[in-house]
C-alpha cells in the first residue's frame, strides 16, 4: 500500500467527494453557476468535516472542463453523457476530472471512491456501470500508473 501523502486528510477528502458529487448534481440539474452552488453548500451542508479546498477543486474544475471530461467519457459509454443517470453523470464527470486532472490522486482512489458513492446515492446497479466506464479510462489516462 501507498504511502499517505504528507498533509492530506483522506476521510476529509472522501466526505468533500460526496459533498461535491450533491453539488454537481444540483448544478446538473439547476442549471445554475458553479459559484453559487459552492455558496450555497457552505451554508447549507456541514462542510466542516469535508476539505473545503477540495471540494471547490473538483467542482470548478468540472464546470472549467466539462466538454473535455465529457469527450473522454464518450467512447466508453453507450449513449450521449446527457442520457446517463444524473447521479451516475456526476460520479464520472468528478472521477474523470480527478483521473485527467489530478494526478495525486491514486487512480484505485479514484475508482474506489467513485464506486462507494455510487453504491450509496445511485442506482441498484449503477456502480457496477461507473466501474467498468472508468476502468477504460484509466486504462487510457492512467497506463504508466496502471502497468506499475
Amino acid at each position: 500500500m501507498a504511502p499517505r501523502p504528507e498533509g492530506i486528510d483522506l476521510a476529509a477528502r472522501s466526505r468533500a467527494r460526496r459533498r461535491a458529487l450533491q453539488a454537481l448534481y444540483a448544478w446538473q440539474m439547476s442549471g445554475s453557476h458553479m459559484k453559487a452552488v459552492i455558496e450555497q453548500f457552505r451554508h447549507e451542508q456541514d462542510m466542516e468535516v469535508a476539505d473545503q479546498e477540495y471540494f471547490e477543486d473538483l467542482l470548478q474544475g468540472v464546470e472549467r472542463n466539462v466538454a473535455a471530461i465529457d469527450e473522454s467519457l464518450q467512447p466508453y459509454i453507450d449513449r450521449e453523457v446527457e442520457q446517463i443517470d444524473p447521479i451516475e453523470r456526476a460520479v464520472l464527470r468528478l472521477a474523470a476530472y480527478e483521473l485527467k486532472f489530478r494526478p495525486d490522486v491514486p487512480y484505485r482512489v479514484v475508482i474506489n471512491e467513485a464506486i462507494e458513492v455510487t453504491k450509496r446515492f445511485g442506482a441498484d446497479h449503477g456502480h457496477s456501470y461507473v466501474n467498468g466506464v472508468l476502468d477504460k479510462l484509466a486504462t487510457q489516462l492512467r497506463s504508466a500508473e496502471k502497468r506499475g
